[in-house]
Parts: structure tokens; sequence; C-alpha cells
């Protein structure tokens, strides 16, 4: 949703959750482009709703209201063979002790968030891009608290000295059973830092080892990203990542999407395997 609002205009450190109001034949295009690639789960344009998040653009009171038109707009074109992930990104801050968020005050946060995506219309909450298996777990704690809906949880994950970690340090097989015990149906990963198409496979690896046979998620960035005249592209095909898409579901991933940088044309590629 970023890259492809960026494309349509969006400037650097504009609210985009702002769209949802001022400009929501924008969003159900964007929508309406991945539903046609043949994508069967809609993610909300959310990511940055929550109350913490708004009130940086002085926009807190609009957490309610904008949160139900993010799921109300995805759910005209999802359709009803289609999904909609109402979608949950990081708090913008740091809980306790690193910061001064105590676990209560986040869960409390997102739950106003999660409350007016499930009214607008989610068919499940996708806690995603988390590095903290602490606000992760609030994420879903939040999410159980007001919703029966399925919850999904993922990571970003980077890899060093050959060792995939989130950026607080968090290892794989420790990060998914914490999703899994605070009770994600569906947990896995998005987005990673300078992972390449050979990463995400060895990173399938140890999701689909740590999850013991329950549902997993894994949705990669469109390759590398490149500073090319000045704007951000990624390095992968259309082709190659049908490719890696064909090779998760061999591995064993559940659900197969893509994150920074997949167009439409990918994601149709992706389908089309």
């Amino acid at each position: 949703m970023g890259t492809q609002l960026i494309q349509r205009g969006m400037q650097t450190g504009e609210c985009g959750m702002r769209w949802n109001a001022e400009r929501p034949d924008d969003i159900k295009t964007v929508h309406q482009a991945y539903r046609s690639a043949g994508c069967r789960l809609i993610t909300t344009n959310s990511f940055g709703g929550s109350r913490s998040m708004l009130e940086r653009h002085g926009l807190g009171g609009k957490v309610a209201e904008w949160n139900r038109q993010a799921a109300e707009l995805a759910s005209e074109i999802a359709g009803p063979e289609g999904w909609v992930l109402g979608d949950v990104g990081p708090f913008g801050d740091f809980l306790e002790p690193m910061g001064d968020t105590t676990a209560e005050e986040l869960e409390a946060i997102f739950r106003e968030q999660i409350t007016a995506l499930v009214e607008g219309g989610a068919d499940a909450i996708l806690v995603e891009t988390m590095s903290d298996p602490g606000e992760l777990c609030a994420g879903i704690r939040a999410a159980r608290a007001v919703t029966d809906l399925p919850v999904i949880a993922t990571y970003a994950f980077q890899k060093s000295a050959g060792t995939f970690r989130t950026l607080m340090g968090t290892k794989v097989a420790e990060a998914i059973a914490a999703a899994y015990a605070a009770g994600a149906a569906i947990a896995g990963a998005n987005c990673g830092t300078d992972l390449s198409l050979a990463d995400y496979l060895e990173l399938a690896k140890e999701i689909v080892a740590a999850a013991g046979g329950r549902a997993t998620i894994l949705q990669p960035n469109a390759g590398v990203p490149h500073q090319v005249d000045g704007e951000i592209r990624y390095d992968a095909t259309p082709e190659e990542m049908a490719e890696l898409a064909r090779a998760l579901r061999t591995l064993g991933i559940s659900i197969v999407g893509g994150c920074c940088g997949t167009s439409p044309a990918h994601l149709a590629a992706m389908a089309q395997v």
C-alpha cells in the first residue's frame, strides 16, 4: 500500500491514513488492482492507524473514523470471496523498560484501533512488521479482547552473521513461539531488512520448523531495495517472485503474499503459480 500511494503522489512524512477520508477512490483503486491480480487477502490502509501514530500528525481524534473507513473501503473491493485483513502496525515507540509505555497502555492503544477495524468489516486482524515480541503479543491480546476473528501475526526480520533476528535481537523460533502462545492463529514474517530472495527461502524453513504444523505466512519484499535517480526501487522481477512463491508453498508456507515493492504485477505472477 505504501509503495502504491507514493506512486500516486503521497509525500514523505504525509499521513497515509488521511487518504481513506480524502482520497477513497485512490485507495479502492489500489485494492482493486491487487484483487484483480488474484489476491484473496486484501490489507486495509491502516498500518499507521493507532492513536500513538496518528497523534504524530495531530490527528489522534481520527482513530475510530479512519480505521473504520479503511476496513469499509477494503470490504467494498474484496467481495464475497475475498477476505479483509485489518492492518495494525507498530505503535512507534518502545515498551518499558526501553520506553515509557507499559504493556497495559499499549493494549489499550491497539484495542481502540482494532475495534474500529472490526466495525468496518475486517475478516481478520493482521498485527504486522513487529520487531519486539512484547509489542506483537500486546497486539494479539488486544485483538482477542475485542473480537473472535482470527489474528495473523508477522515480524520483520534481518540477517546478521548468518542468523535471522528481529531488530530487537529475537531469533525466529522464539519469536514465532511467542506469537502462537499469545493466541495468533497464523504466524510468520512480512518484510525484511536487505534480505535477498534466497534469504526468504531460508527464513521460510525456520518459520515452518518453528510453527510445528500450525498455519504460517510469509510476505517477502520484492528483493533488495536500491536508490535509482533519487527513487527507491526493488530488484526482483515478477517472474522471480513467482518462482519464490512456488518454492515457499513447497516448503510449507500456508499463505504467500508480498510486502515492500510488490506491485500488482508481482502478485499476479505469484498468484498464477
